[in-house]
């Protein structure tokens, strides 16, 4: 059996950081003088009270080493936990606990979906709430990119892994020390970003939600239009900048603070993400140009604020792109698939797969007309290990499936088509927007039916989690030993 006491203990201290977060969110409404710090605090304490249960309950002067197994126990329900947990100040604006949940998990796993509207007359302790949580979502998920997918070798992600992950039990002290300093980098660029906001006209409370959704690749805004409701060209190039920036590798911006800054240039995966939004924005912007009629300057800062919006999951909005013809349609869906780098905050299947797909395929090509030739896949200079391609395999033929699963599964419950695969594909990619007038840049999820909305939130947990660690909860033999 497995011992669960770590993982409770683990999963207090999540409760209780939860409950503290809950603070800023308090002392904004109440300076505010709104009414709902009152929800907020009692929230907060009832928080903090269980989340000091579990933790003194579990409590043992061993030191706190989590095996593999405990490891997929703590990420799995993490993310639950915090959802839960942090659906709970949404229920004072008297909505469901389903579209409650669907709100909080869509913030804290980033991927900005949104059941709310009118959110330019909400109270601001709400607005920042959901801010928050994208940002603390981030870092949530760079502790996972980088520190527990590659030592679960989900997916491939085993050559990304770091010396602080090479044994096979993972520190609990190591994780948080490397969590800080990758959340000092990540503070200190949403700090930068919010200056620039406020700079080109943003009000400093627009400046801040708005940049923590950008870094975190989040994607939730304080206004039901995002941003088209700002119409600046400086304010779309900024967030382009900075959701490329929260979508690159953050132990490479570690490295660099320490004079290793060649990487950021050399990185194979970084250069294909780079080379890959160039050419999809400058296509997109001659399409608006010839479609739409367009100066080529306009259609280019908003071909490239779109599409990186997209390949990065964010899920910010200047404009329905789904009425700019049906070829932009279909380019905005299959760039939903694409995500950023390894190490990022961005969903998606991430461009190194695709890089190793490609050399897979090119060395399977070269097999066929040459049986006999030893072709090595290498990656960025190294040659890649059976399991990792094989890892990459299988992640990519579980996420296709699992996108079918979901799709067929919405269905039958009355959607149609179109809505229930890009809802599928946006929740699973942690993308936000779907297509079509429901859930398209234009509509809400709010007027799906609630067991749609559950669904939706588990693809969501899915596609955060890179689909495998749930899997494996669900093999009998992981109970057994």
């Amino acid at each position: 059996m497995i011992d669960v006491r770590p993982v409770v203990h683990i999963l207090g201290w999540i409760v209780l950081m939860v409950g503290l977060v809950m603070a800023i969110p308090i002392a904004t409404d109440y300076l505010e003088h709104d009414a709902e710090w009152h929800w907020f605090a009692g929230t907060s304490a009832w928080a903090g009270f269980l989340g000091i249960l579990l933790v003194l309950g579990t409590h043992s002067r061993e030191p706190l080493d989590l095996t593999l197994r405990q490891a997929f126990l703590v990420t799995t329900f993490g993310w639950i936990t915090v959802a839960l947990i942090a659906a709970l100040p949404f229920l004072s604006m008297d909505v469901s606990l389903t579209d409650a949940v669907f709100e909080s998990m869509s913030a804290i796993t980033t991927t900005g979906s949104t059941v709310l509207t009118g959110l330019d007359t909400l109270p601001d302790g709400i607005l920042l709430w959901r801010a928050l949580l994208q940002w603390f979502g981030g870092v949530g998920i760079l502790a996972l990119a980088i520190l527990v997918l590659p030592l679960l070798r989900v997916g491939g992600m085993q050559i990304f892994r770091i010396e602080s992950s090479d044994s096979s039990d993972l520190k609990v002290f190591t994780v948080f020390r490397t969590v800080s300093v990758l959340a000092f980098l990540y503070g200190g660029m949403t700090l930068v970003c919010a200056a620039l906001y406020a700079e080109f006209g943003m009000t400093g409370f627009d400046a801040l939600t708005h940049a923590m959704a950008t870094v975190s690749t989040g994607g939730f805004s304080t206004h039901d239009t995002s941003f088209g409701y700002f119409n600046s060209m400086p304010m779309l190039w900024i967030a382009t900048a900075f959701m490329i920036g929260g979508s690159l590798p953050f132990l490479l911006y570690a490295k660099a603070t320490t004079g290793a800054w060649r990487p950021l240039v050399t990185d194979s995966q970084v250069r294909g993400f780079l080379v890959f939004l160039a050419l999809a924005g400058v296509g997109l912007a001659l399409w608006l140009q010839h479609q739409r009629d367009l100066p080529f300057r306009e259609a280019l800062g908003l071909a490239t604020f779109s599409v990186t919006s997209v390949v990065t999951t964010t899920g910010f909005v200047a404009g329905d792109y789904t009425e700019w013809g049906p070829g932009a349609v279909g380019l905005f869906l299959v760039l939903m698939f694409v995500g950023g780098c390894s190490g990022s905050t961005s969903g998606a299947i991430k461009v190194y797969r695709f890089q190793v797909l490609f050399l897979v395929v090119r060395a399977h090509v070269t097999h066929l007309f040459s049986p006999h030739r030893v072709v090595l896949i290498k990656y960025n200079g190294q040659v890649l290990p059976p399991d990792v391609t094989t890892s990459v395999l299988a992640f990519l033929a579980v996420f296709v499936a699992t996108i079918g699963l979901f799709t067929i599964m919405l269905t039958l419950m009355g959607l149609d088509l179109v809505t229930a695969y890009s809802a599928s594909v946006t929740a699973i990619c942690n993308v936000g927007p779907g297509l079509g007038d429901i859930v398209g840049p234009s509509g809400t999820f709010q007027t799906l039916p609630d067991a749609s909305k559950w669904l939706l939130i588990a693809a969501m947990l899915a596609g955060r989690l890179e689909v495998l660690p749930l899997l494996v909860l669900f093999n009998v033999a992981f109970w057994r030993h």
